[in-house]
C-alpha cells in the first residue's frame, strides 16, 4: 500500500474522528458481512471459507513480508527517497520506474509525493504510474509467477520509454495545485493486535510458500491451515474496520504496525475480488470464460480502461480473471501498464490535471503492447 513523505503529512488529531468516523462505521460492517458468509451453512459458507484461505496464504501473507522489508529498511537505513530522486539527475526516471514496478503502490506513491514537492518532473511520474501493477503484482506473483516475470520487466521498460518520451516532448509544465495531502493519523506503539496478525503471517507464509512450489499442506506444527489462515484473516478485519487509517499509514509508525494495517487494507480488495469471481460463477452459473470470448477483439481495451480505475481493486479483479483463464495475457499486459493503482489517489489530490495527463500519457504504450501480443502472440501465456 502506499506510503508517503514526512513531509506530506499534516496531522491534525482533532479533525480524524470526525473525520473518518462514518468510514469506520462502513467498515464494520462489511466486516460483519464477511464474517456472516463464512459462518453461513451449506455451500455458501464452504465456498467463502476456501476463498478467505485462498486470499490469505496466496496474497496477505506476501503483501505483509513485503512491507516489513520495505519500511524495516525505511526504518533503519534512516533514507529519503525524495532527495535521492531529485540528485539522480539523468537516473530519475529510470528510478521513478523501478520504484514503480515494485509489487504495492508505495514506492509509486513515493514518486508522485516527490513530484508535489518539485523533486521530480512529469517524466518521472509517468514512469513510475505506467510501471506500477499496484497490488495485483503481489496476486500474480503468488499465483502465476510465469506471467509476473513477463509483466513486471514489460512495465518496467514501457514506464521507462514513457518517461523519457514525456520529459523529451512534453513542454507544458505542470504546477501542483495543491500542496497539501490527506491527513495520516499515526497509530502510535505497536499493539498487541499488530504482534497478533504478525505471529499469524509467520505459518501463513510456510503454507504460501509451499503453495507456490505446488507443495500441498495441510497443517503448520500441528496447528490446521483452515485456523491459520482464519484467524490471520480476522485479525486483518478487526484492525481494518477500527482503524483511524483510511489507507496510508504515517512513517513515524513502526514497520509492523504499518504492515499489518496495510496488508489488512489491501486484503480486503483481495477478498472482494475473490468472492465476486467465484460467486458469479458458482451460484449465479455465470461463464466469464465464455463471455469473454465473444468480445475477444475488445477485451484488451476494455482491461485497458479499467486500469483508469483509481484503487487496486478492480486491477486485481483483472488479475483474478486472467488467472482463471477468462482473459488472455493481451488484456493482462494492457492493464498492468495502464493501471495506476492506490497512487492515483494521491495524484488526483495533489495535481488532477497532471494525474489525467500521467494516465492518458501511460495509455499509449499499453495500447501498443496488448494488441501487439493480442495479434502477433495470441496464445502467449493463456
Amino acid at each position: 500500500m502506499p506510503t508517503d513523505t514526512p513531509a506530506q503529512i499534516r496531522p491534525t488529531p482533532a479533525a480524524i474522528p470526525d473525520r473518518l468516523g462514518p468510514f469506520r462505521v462502513r467498515r464494520l460492517l462489511i466486516a460483519l458481512v464477511c464474517i456472516g458468509l463464512a459462518l453461513a451453512p451449506g455451500r455458501l459458507g464452504e465456498v467463502t471459507r476456501g476463498l478467505l484461505v485462498d486470499a490469505y496464504t496466496q496474497v496477505s501473507v506476501f503483501v505483509a513480508v513485503t512491507f516489513l522489508l520495505f519500511y524495516g529498511a525505511e526504518r533503519l537505513f534512516r533514507f529519503d527517497m525524495a532527495e535521492t530522486l531529485k540528485n539522480a539527475k539523468g537516473w530519475q526516471v529510470p528510478i521513478a520506474a523501478l520504484l514503480g514496478s515494485t509489487p504495492g503502490c508505495g514506492g509509486a506513491v513515493i514518486v508522485v509525493a516527490a513530484y508535489s514537492s518539485g523533486h521530480v518532473g512529469l517524466g518521472a511520474m509517468v514512469a513510475t504510474l505506467t510501471a506500477t501493477m499496484g497490488d495485483a503484482a503481489f496476486l500474480l506473483i503468488a499465483t502465476r509467477p510465469d506471467a509476473a516475470m513477463v509483466v513486471l520487466p514489460l512495465s518496467l521498460v514501457a514506464g521507462i520509454l514513457s518517461g523519457w518520451v514525456v520529459d523529451h516532448f512534453n513542454k507544458i509544465e505542470i504546477k501542483p495545485s495543491n500542496p497539501l495531502c490527506d491527513i495520516v493519523p499515526t497509530v502510535g506503539r505497536t499493539r498487541v493486535r499488530d504482534w497478533i496478525y504478525v505471529a499469524f503471517v509467520v505459518p501463513g507464509l510456510i503454507v504460501g510458500g509451499a503453495q507456490l512450489v505446488q507443495i500441498e499442506i495441510t497443517n503448520v506444527l500441528g496447528v490446521p491451515v483452515l485456523f491459520i489462515a482464519l484467524a490471520g484473516v480476522l485479525t486483518g478485519l478487526m484492525i481494518w474496520s477500527t482503524s483511524n487509517v483510511k489507507a496510508m499509514t504515517n512513517p513515524s509508525d513502526t514497520p509492523i504496525t504499518r504492515a499489518a494495517e496495510e496488508t489488512s487494507f489491501i486484503t480486503i480488495w483481495v477478498i472482494a475480488a475473490y468472492l465476486a469471481y467465484d460467486y458469479a460463477a458458482e451460484f449465479a452459473g455465470l461463464d466469464l470464460e465464455l463471455w469473454f470470448q465473444a468480445v475477444a477483439p475488445i477485451l484488451p481495451l476494455i482491461a485497458i480502461l479499467v486500469g483508469f480505475v483509481p484503487g487496486c481493486g478492480p486491477q486485481v479483479l483483472v488479475a483474478t480473471l486472467y488467472i482463471n483463464g477468462a482473459i488472455p495475457f493481451s488484456a493482462l499486459i494492457g492493464n498492468a501498464i495502464a493501471n495506476d493503482g492506490d497512487a492515483l489517489f494521491p495524484a488526483i489530490a495533489l495535481n488532477p490535471k497532471a494525474a489525467m495527463v500521467a494516465t492518458i500519457y501511460s495509455a499509449v504504450p499499453a495500447l501498443i503492447v496488448a494488441y501487439g501480443f493480442y495479434f502477433l502472440a495470441p496464445g502467449f501465456l493463456n
